[in-house]
C-alpha cells in the first residue's frame, strides 16, 4: 500500500493542498513503513496561466469543472495511493480524493512520518472541518 503526504518541504505537512508542490509517498507493508520518496506535485501556480470560466457564486470553493481537471492532474502522480493526508484543502480537492478511490485525510499533525504511524494505527483524526 502507498500512503500520500502533502509536503511543503520533506519535515512539514503542507496547510494548502493546492499550493504545495511535493508529495512525500510512503510504501507500506504489512503495517510496516518500508521506505518513502519525494513525487512533484502540480499546484496552482502552473494553472495560472490557463484560461478558465466559472462564477465564483454558485460553486463550492474547486467544485468547477475548470478546478476538476486540475485536481485531476494533481492527483495523477499519486494514483496508485490508498490515502492521501493533508492539513488543508478545498472542498472540491477532497471530493476529487474520494473520487479517485482515495482516502482523504486533513491532519493537526505537522510530521509526515507521525501522520503515517497514526494512520496505520488507526488513530488519525480527520478534520473535515478544516475544509474551505
Amino acid at each position: 500500500m502507498k500512503i500520500a503526504v502533502v509536503i511543503d518541504d520533506e519535515q512539514t505537512i503542507s496547510q494548502h493542498f493546492g499550493r504545495a508542490q511535493q508529495y512525500l509517498v510512503y510504501t507500506v507493508e504489512n503495517g510496516d513503513i518500508q521506505g518513502c520518496e519525494v513525487r512533484h506535485k502540480p499546484g496552482h501556480q502552473q494553472f495560472a496561466s490557463q484560461p478558465h470560466e466559472h462564477d465564483h457564486h454558485t460553486h463550492e470553493h474547486g467544485t468547477d469543472v475548470h478546478s476538476g481537471h486540475k485536481h485531476d492532474q494533481m492527483l495523477a502522480p499519486i494514483s496508485d495511493c490508498a490515502a492521501v493526508i493533508v492539513r488543508g484543502m478545498g472542498q472540491g480537492a477532497y471530493l476529487a480524493i474520494e473520487q479517485a478511490q482515495m482516502q482523504p485525510f486533513i491532519t493537526d499533525i505537522r510530521q509526515p512520518d507521525a501522520a503515517v504511524r497514526a494512520y496505520l494505527d488507526g488513530t488519525l483524526s480527520n478534520h473535515t472541518e478544516k475544509l474551505h
